[in-house]
């Protein structure tokens, strides 16, 4: 009897983990009154100087003060771009530190001249770090893949988002992301 109950709840705990839907990566509450999205894809080197540049200024001036939210949207423009987001997205924990490493190190796994090339580099990178993630599964996740095209077609779509990065603050296109300077005078603005 108590194993039949053990595989009755192990098959539930898979159930709902398999009906789970991909978390989105989001760095702050959820209830801030600023909202901004980050529309990006893994090989724009831009988006990249966004994660170096921007980004840590924005924590410690807003995010670590509870005073907005940044959601990062996956807008990938290659099949590279396409193949790095599903590890950023596989742990599944909406948590942000593989996007970010990714990021602040673009120029350790984007190599190669062909996809292949270029996914046993970022193989290679990615099974040197502590993240542990199974680089094959990862990238036949298709529920990860879904939750990227969905990011995608969604920023096409509702913010006609044609470049990357494309920053969207509480639902309205924001031109000079990499100028911090005006960043943070539109945000204290909303706040």
């Amino acid at each position: 009897m108590k194993k039949i109950i053990f595989i009755s709840i192990l098959i539930f705990f898979n159930f709902i983990n398999a009906n789970s839907e991909v978390k989105p990566i989001l760095v702050g509450s959820a209830d801030s009154k600023v909202k901004l999205m980050v529309f990006e894809s893994l090989t724009c080197s831009h988006c990249a100087n966004f994660h170096k540049n921007i980004y840590p200024k924005l924590k410690e001036d807003f995010i670590d003060k509870g005073l907005i939210s940044i959601e990062f949207k996956s807008f990938p423009l290659d099949i590279i771009a396409f193949n790095a987001t599903k590890l950023a997205h596989c742990r599944n924990d909406g948590e942000h530190e593989i996007l970010h490493h990714l990021y602040l190190n673009q120029d350790k796994w984007i190599k190669g001249k062909n996809e292949l090339e270029a996914n046993q580099a970022m193989k290679k990178f990615i099974d040197n770090t502590e993240y542990n993630l199974d680089f094959d599964k990862c990238l036949a996740d298709k529920k990860i893949e879904d939750h990227i095209l969905e990011d995608r077609i969604e920023g096409v779509k509702k913010y006609k988002v044609n470049a990357t990065p494309t920053v969207i603050i509480n639902g309205k296109k924001f031109e000079n992301h990499s100028n911090y300077k005006k960043l943070k005078k539109y945000i204290e603005k909303l706040i």
